[in-house]
């Protein structure tokens, strides 16, 4: 059997503002005007519907052909070129966005070596589940978007992370399970003011130390897109290349196959008492190469480069 057309879920900024698009070859499409379902002008709506969005939006790319808008029906709907479109981050506002912590050994290590510590042990081995930290919604940046750091941070950080956004309402999934999920994936970068994660005038000891809302939910901390790419043609998200750029020059280069704690033994424990939602996003953690472990921070003018095999690329520039 033929494998189903492929496409790729974006927001786009239009003259009516935020609207869901189908990317197909070069092309981007409304994806409310291509399926005729007013209920898909937002990537949120067609989230919620992701089952029989996915196989409509499949559909309709395989009727356009290997022309688009040249055919007839739905594929004389009006579309403009990928090139010459402002790509928004591919969700907008999700109810939650979820950051796994410490997922990657070799980040943990490069952590505990800069704080002088010996390298952590497995979780595994201690009877540990993976946790999480919250960033806001608002935190959210565009592809291609300017980041203002300048005033903020003297310590800004960089973290590529996949990102793996829900497709269906989740509560008390099994991992072996989890996977079906999930709508698809794209890329985040986990910015981190690592000189705002410590509240000043308080002893180190004290549990009321850490600040992590300054450290990980600023505006702009969390660049995503450029698009959403359905699970079902990435396949196994464990075995993903992953790479970040700062002006060019190579800083971290790993594969997921190295997370501490696979997605599906995320999904798993944050599903665990609680309902992920349709459109939610988890950032699934950073290997090693990160600004902390080399004593190297972003400044104004930089320019972060992301890479994740099967996905694509996103690029931000730092203010």
């Amino acid at each position: 059997m033929a494998k189903a057309a492929g496409y790729k879920l974006a927001t786009y900024q239009s003259s009516d503002g935020a609207r869901a698009g189908v990317i197909i070859g070069d092309q981007v499409f409304d994806a409310a005007a291509l399926t005729r379902r007013a209920a898909y002008a937002s990537v949120l709506g067609i989230l919620a519907d992701w089952r029989t969005a996915d196989a409509a939006l499949r559909k309709a790319a395989a009727g356009l052909g290997k022309s688009p808008g040249k055919g007839r029906g739905k594929s004389r709907v009006k579309s403009r070129p990928l090139g010459k479109t402002r790509l928004l981050a591919p969700v907008r506002f999700p109810s939650a966005i979820y950051c796994a912590g410490s997922n990657y050994a070799d980040h943990a290590a490069e952590m505990a070596a800069r704080d002088n510590r010996p390298p952590p042990p497995d979780p595994h081995t201690l009877g540990l589940k993976a946790w999480h930290f919250l960033k806001a919604s608002r935190s959210l940046a565009d592809p291609g978007s300017r980041v203002k750091i300048s005033g903020y941070s003297q310590q800004m950080d960089w973290e590529i992370e996949l990102a793996a956004v829900i497709g269906r309402a989740a509560k008390e999934v099994a991992a072996k399970n989890a996977l079906s999920y999930v709508a698809g994936y794209t890329i985040a970068n986990d910015l981190s003011a690592r000189d705002r994660g410590r509240r000043a005038n308080m002893p180190d000891a004290s549990p009321f130390k850490w600040d992590w809302t300054k450290h990980k939910t600023f505006e702009g901390s969390c660049p995503l897109g450029p698009w959403i790419v359905p699970a079902s043609d990435i396949g196994d998200p464990q075995k993903l290349g992953l790479k970040l750029w700062v002006n060019g020059v190579l800083k971290q280069d790993s594969n997921t196959s190295e997370m501490i704690y696979t997605l599906a033994e995320q999904i798993e424990q944050l599903s665990a008492g609680m309902t992920l939602y349709p459109g939610d996003i988890i950032l699934t953690g950073t290997p090693a190469g990160v600004g902390a472990g080399r004593g190297e921070f972003l400044k104004a003018g930089d320019t972060v480069k992301l890479w994740i095999e099967k996905i694509g690329e996103i690029e931000n520039r730092m203010v």
